[in-house]
């Protein structure tokens, strides 16, 4: 009897497990679906980095200098800075998109990994600055650290301006 029921329970098991798949493998997201989720999931990054970004640039303008929060921000954008070449790997070209990006992303990819390691390096290199208090050598780290923003900027983003 214990065999029977085991062998009834192994059935619907693999029947419910074999519905689900085929569920699963017709709910697979379309092409246009797939990039539309790219696409959120690097304005989603970027907008992390405008997050940390904000108050360091203020303090660069002129607003009270914090060593701490410039620190903490700073290695906060050298960590998720490696994701760049990530989220930029999906080629989005061809769907219709809200996007700033430009397709000459998809045709540089070696140029991205190049500017993304230089925004971790200046990222970092302003954080062991802040780490330090002097606000003089921190704010003297900015210009390259906000540099590495602007050249990606500049090349592959549509212009705002």
């Amino acid at each position: 009897m214990k065999k029977h029921v085991l062998v009834i329970l192994s059935t619907v098991v693999m029947l419910v497990s074999g519905a689900m798949f085929t569920v699963s493998a017709q709910d697979a997201p379309t092409p246009a679906e797939q990039a539309a989720a790219a696409a959120e999931t690097r304005q989603s990054l970027f907008r992390l980095f405008i997050f940390n970004l904000r108050p360091i640039a203020a303090m660069a303008q002129g607003a009270t200098f914090n060593a701490e929060i410039a620190e903490r921000n700073a290695r906060r954008i050298a960590a998720m800075a490696p994701m760049i070449t990530e989220v930029l790997a999906p080629d989005t070209r061809g769907f219709d998109l809200e996007t700033e990006a430009l397709d000459l992303i998809w045709d540089n990819q070696d140029d991205i990994a190049v500017k993304a390691q230089a925004l971790i390096d200046n990222a970092t290199a302003f954080a062991d600055a802040a780490a330090t208090g002097d606000m003089g050598a921190t704010l003297g780290a900015f210009r390259a650290f906000g540099g590495s923003c602007g050249n990606c900027h500049d090349t592959y983003r549509e212009d705002n301006d």
